[in-house]
């Protein structure tokens, strides 16, 4: 029987250790937290969007945009819902975003423990691999294992020790994650497991995550939340855009849109570029149809003030900071406002421009973009092209998705990918 072994305990590495496990392989599967799946219990807000309907290429990114695409071919959205139902997990479908019935991300977890017991899986939690050793009969896993040992003190507690152990397996699936969430077990330390095997790290960086900009006035309108349009411009034009709701901060902008144009901007910072961000607040109309559309207003009630204008419209925060940036007078009317100034506050509420100065932490971010070049790997198997029997799944990997199940749904289909053919001989 074939010896494999499963590094990370996430979401691919569970599904590898399944699928190899299914294939008939006696699997070793190491986690270094005291417990596995942890960062499942966050995705979806507790929820576990697990998969999505909608699938495209362009829903996945990578160095090589074609390479994650390969993968989710041979096991989509649909095999990822059948392969659920096997385990116990009814989904349910809310405009194409999948999540189990119960809503409920500990009911994904538990499935996986439950599949992993049932098909034999050692597991083991508390475990840091060192140094992956590949040799003509395979491989050594070197390690530390925190274990509870009696304590040589007269009180006779117990406490945890770390113990040096190896590993012998005929493959290793390496799942370490990446370095996004490390509270959850994401710590990067996968990434010099594979560069002390020969592996190329692209650039590891922040991606879904928030984006800091500049401006004192962020801190006048934190809390506000509006439908919007996220653009995002650098050296030679919009790297990308998103509409959805705009969550305001006292540090810049959140939000669905912004997670989903969070990688360019983390790309683009990082090569040393300049990145702006517009906001579009209302995304529904031209330009020249705001404009037409403040001026009818400001002739239904000319009475009003400046300061009134837009009440009813956008949230008064915002009207506020535009009257006072445009340098209106609070209490100009309505009907009094020019050309000039009534196009000043169009150009605000369709083109508030903000310079992106970064990104927030590896803490707040959902994934990371960069990671293992997939250049390096056999693009139908994921095993390493340098070392026959290593393989790769997940984050660990130069591919991120968009919001909305896809990550998760990488994280099934390369885990299933690695750990079949891990098992075979």
């Amino acid at each position: 029987m074939k010896k494999v072994t499963v590094i990370g305990a996430g979401a691919s590495g569970m599904m590898a250790a399944v699928a190899a496990a299914s294939a008939g392989a006696e699997v070793t599967l190491l986690e270094h937290k005291d417990r596995v799946g942890k960062k499942i219990l966050s995705t979806g807000n507790g929820r576990c969007n697990f998969t999505n309907i909608h699938q495209e290429p362009i829903f996945y990114h990578s160095e090589d945009p074609l390479f994650p695409w390969g993968i989710i071919e041979r096991f989509n959205a649909r095999d990822t819902i059948s392969f659920f139902l096997q385990l116990g997990v009814y989904s349910k479908n809310r405009n194409g975003y999948i999540y189990p019935n119960s809503d409920q991300a500990s009911a994904v977890l538990d499935a996986f423990r439950m599949e992993l017991r049932r098909l034999g899986v050692n597991v083991r939690t508390g475990v840091h691999c060192r140094e992956i050793l590949p040799g003509k009969r395979g491989f050594r896993i070197l390690t530390d294992e925190v274990r509870e040992e009696p304590s040589s003190s007269k009180s006779g507690k117990s406490g945890p020790s770390s113990v040096a152990e190896s590993y012998r397996a005929d493959s290793v699936v390496l799942c370490a994650g990446s370095k996004a969430a490390p509270s959850t077990g994401s710590d990067g330390s996968g990434y010099d497991l594979a560069k002390k095997l020969g592996h190329r790290i692209l650039p590891v960086l922040p991606a879904l995550v928030q984006l800091k900009c500049d401006g004192s006035f962020f801190k006048q309108i934190s809390g506000v939340r509006v439908n919007g349009t996220v653009s995002l411009f650098g050296e030679g034009g919009c790297l990308a855009k998103d509409t959805g709701e705009i969550q305001l901060t006292n540090y810049g902008i959140s939000g669905i849109p912004v997670f989903q144009v969070s990688r360019y901007a983390s790309r683009a910072l990082y090569e040393g570029k300049q990145v702006e961000a517009v906001l579009d607040f209302m995304p529904d109309f031209s330009e020249e149809q705001m404009n037409a559309f403040l001026k009818a207003r400001a002739s239904v009630r000319p009475d009003k003030t400046a300061e009134e204008f837009l009440i009813g419209l956008f949230h008064k925060k915002l009207s506020d900071l535009w009257i006072r940036l445009t340098g209106i007078r609070r209490e100009k009317r309505a009907g009094d406002l020019t050309e000039t100034e009534l196009a000043a506050l169009c150009s605000m509420i369709k083109e508030f421009r903000v310079t992106v100065t970064g990104t927030n932490s590896y803490d707040q971010a959902q994934v990371c973009c960069g990671g293992v070049d997939t250049s390096e790997l056999d693009p139908e198997t994921l095993e390493s092209l340098y070392i026959p029997g290593l393989y790769f799944a997940g984050e660990i990997l130069d591919v991120d998705g968009m919001c909305g199940g896809y990550n998760l749904q990488w994280a099934w289909a390369s885990g299933r990918t690695a750990g079949e053919h891990a098992a075979r001989d």
